[in-house]
């Protein structure tokens, strides 16, 4: 005996992007998105809290080299008793974020995507594949700026005092710093968002490059927690190499875009398309076989009525 085979209905996501679940359905789905978001988080928690230490060691290592001292650790104190376990827990609350990153990003995004279109999705997934690479490379370079920074902020100063510092505050110092400069190097994707919707070419956004790299400079003059001038110089001018990377990706947007629309490059909004006039041959078509007629239906019995 052949085993029978079900078929299958509609996924979940085809559902929700043919609008057939109804509100509940997405409030359930909302829920257990985000219980498993919080159950990566947690578990991501758990692992932060064994890197933790490797992270401080890391972080406080642009101090060690700005100060150099047999034990730079005794440099750095706290205030009240609980502030190091409590830093530890912020610590490890951000690289849980980081290593549950995957998966919460991924439930989010299964929630919204069935709401855009398809063209609209796979802009979405180029954004993505060029978020990540860009935030790193922020977070990269504000690591490097912190000891030029600080070793600028300890020599200015007046001299003669200690340069003990308190454990929170600098590592609060050190972690603003690289969000900071992580969202700002996502500044070219707003700039690719514009010319991917039409609202702006890349002849547009090359003529504007005077303002952008003002803008870009004052923006590191206010962001940056710190007034050397290391930190403020290098994210201004790597937002402007980067400005001018996504000009160039507009550019060949542009020209993609205008391949795609050649054929009516010559035509006006108000020409029509030319067509072809010329008749085609129709071809005899196959002989069809003589249909059986269908009997007479049977006579009616007049005893019942239509319910029995």
């Amino acid at each position: 005996m052949k085993p029978v085979l079900r078929r299958r209905g509609p996924s979940q996501f085809q559902r929700a992007a043919e609008g057939s679940m109804t509100l509940m359905e997405h409030i359930q789905e909302l829920r257990s998105r985000l219980f498993k978001a919080s159950l990566a988080v947690a578990v991501g928690f758990a692992g932060g809290y064994v890197l933790s230490m490797p992270v401080y060691n890391l972080l406080k290592q642009p101090y060690c080299e700005a100060v150099p001292t047999a034990d730079c650790s005794k440099l750095l104190f706290q205030l009240g008793p609980a502030d190091g376990f409590v830093l530890r827990l912020k610590l490890a609350l951000w690289v849980g974020l980081i290593l549950a990153a995957p998966v919460w990003l991924y439930q989010l995004w299964a929630f919204i995507a069935p709401g855009l279109h398809r063209h609209e999705r796979r802009w979405a997934y180029l954004f993505a594949a060029i978020a990540a690479p860009l935030f790193a490379m922020g977070a990269v370079l504000a690591y490097f700026v912190v000891h030029k920074g600080l070793s600028f902020l300890l020599e200015s100063g007046v001299t003669g005092l200690s340069t003990s510092l308190e454990v929170t505050r600098y590592i609060s110092f050190v972690t603003n710093l690289i969000l900071i400069f992580g969202v700002a190097f996502e500044f070219p994707l707003i700039v690719l968002l514009l010319n991917f919707t039409g609202m702006a070419s890349a002849k547009r956004l090359l003529g504007w490059w005077r303002v952008a790299v003002f803008v870009f400079f004052a923006f590191s003059a206010v962001v940056t927690p710190t007034p050397d001038p290391f930190g403020m110089t290098a994210l201004g001018l790597c937002l402007s190499a980067l400005y001018f990377m996504a000009v160039g990706g507009a550019y060949l947007n542009d020209r993609r875009r205008a391949r795609k629309n050649s054929l009516y490059a010559g035509l006006s909004d108000d020409e029509i398309s030319p067509l072809d006039m010329e008749p085609e041959p129709v071809e005899a078509g196959e002989p069809v076989d003589a249909i059986t007629p269908v009997p007479a239906p049977q006579p009616l019995e007049r005893r019942y009525d239509d319910m029995t």
